[in-house]
């Protein structure tokens, strides 16, 4: 059965083109044109994935993230028609998992979709469980356990965490998690990996500022904590 994918965009014929794309590569496809249409249809249809237009009238994608993230943590790509670097930021603070700015190659949104669905659901045959102190990673179950209290984590969080705890000690630079997560990097998007760790440290660490596990290392990238 094919994957269902959610476009919300007020731009009539960019969902034409971004459907007609992604129905050629084989997903289905449903449409909304803001935030709150986008609520019920993700509600009814429960998709694989969201790519949404942050700029929108009626409810506008960062309020749709905010109401729908406590439903559910279905992968989401923003959409953005602005350079802004606060924009960006505070959509993957909020939630999204990646973000691709207007105008854009739609066979690149279709290859990120496709790496995004992969991160989020790809079956593993290592252990499924990876501990570390009283941190616990579930790979059947896409959960942390961080004392006795359960985390939901976003797919690119989730990706984050087990790449760096599968290799503790070793320091990987932001390009390496990019294609370790995502199967592929670009210059100048590595830096929203910093955004994702600061998301993944305020879940995870009892005190986000000084962390435990999820470390930083200076002009290189992040390491997980081998001493625990």
């Amino acid at each position: 059965m094919s994957q269902l994918i959610l476009v919300v965009d007020d731009e009539a014929s960019l969902v034409n083109v971004v459907r007609g794309y992604l129905e050629q590569a084989g997903f289905q496809v449903v449409t909304a044109s803001n935030g709150r249409e986008a609520l019920f249809a993700a509600r009814e249809h429960q998709p694989d994935l969201i790519i949404l237009d942050l700029m929108m009238p009626v409810m506008d994608g960062f309020t749709f993230i905010r109401e729908y993230q406590r439903e559910g943590t279905t992968p989401i790509i923003a959409l953005t028609a602005r350079m802004d670097e606060m924009d960006k930021v505070l959509g993957l603070e909020m939630g999204a998992d990646d973000y691709i700015t207007k105008p854009f190659s739609p066979r690149e949104l279709v290859a990120r979709v496709r790496a995004l669905l992969r991160r989020a659901g790809s079956p593993q045959s290592e252990s499924n469980l990876l501990r570390a102190g009283d941190l616990v990673l579930n790979r059947d179950a896409r959960v942390v356990v961080v004392d006795g209290q359960e985390w939901e984590l976003t797919p690119m969080e989730f990706g984050l965490l087990e790449t760096l705890m599968s290799n503790p000690g070793r320091a990987f630079s932001r390009m390496e998690l990019l294609e370790r997560t995502q199967g592929f990097a670009y210059d100048g998007y590595e830096r929203t990996v910093d955004v994702h760790i600061k998301n993944l440290r305020k879940k995870i660490e009892e005190d986000p500022g000084n962390p435990n596990y999820v470390l930083t290392v200076f002009g290189v990238g992040y390491r997980f904590n081998s001493n625990l």
